[in-house]
């Protein structure tokens, strides 16, 4: 994750369990409750073969003020629905975007399923509280380059 809630950057991933277990002794809060709405992989085809109508933005939305009602803390949204979401849901309500993709097409493999994507720079300026980066960093030939250049994307 890269989160934009601290001034510092946290990398949390198979690799660093340590740091994110000594992040989270510093920190005596509860931990967050977060809801999924709609998954970055679907599109709205993928929605309507499952029964639901309506575009990927609208259920996200709908999704989103129902795990807000319910008292939790936030949601998994693709970062294409950040902006709306912070508008609607405020600020203290925390959005976690998976679908993080570098500018660069070339740094993916041929078939990635995420259909609903967007660039660090961009999901942290459309809202997003917390990046899902994954495969761009973990199927990269230089995983620790492709850190540092998504570092200076956002100016971490």
């Amino acid at each position: 994750f890269f989160s934009s809630r601290r001034r510092h950057t946290r990398y949390i991933g198979d690799w660093s369990s340590d740091v994110c277990s000594s992040d989270l002794a510093l920190e005596s809060r509860r931990p967050k409750l977060i809801a999924v709405t709609v998954l970055t992989s679907l599109a709205q085809s993928d929605l309507a073969d499952i029964g639901m109508q309506g575009d990927p933005a609208a259920a996200v939305l709908r999704l989103a003020r129902l795990a807000q009602g319910a008292g939790l803390d936030g949601v998994v949204c693709s970062a294409q629905e950040a902006r709306t979401l912070r508008d609607a849901c405020g600020p203290a309500f925390n959005l976690v975007t998976p679908g993080i993709r570098l500018a660069d097409a070339s740094a993916m493999p041929a078939g990635d399923d995420q259909k609903r994507v967007m660039t660090p720079r961009a999901a942290l300026e459309a809202g997003a509280d917390y990046l899902v980066i994954g495969r761009p960093i973990t199927q990269s030939a230089d995983p620790i380059a492709t850190l540092q250049r998504i570092q200076r994307e956002i100016g971490a």
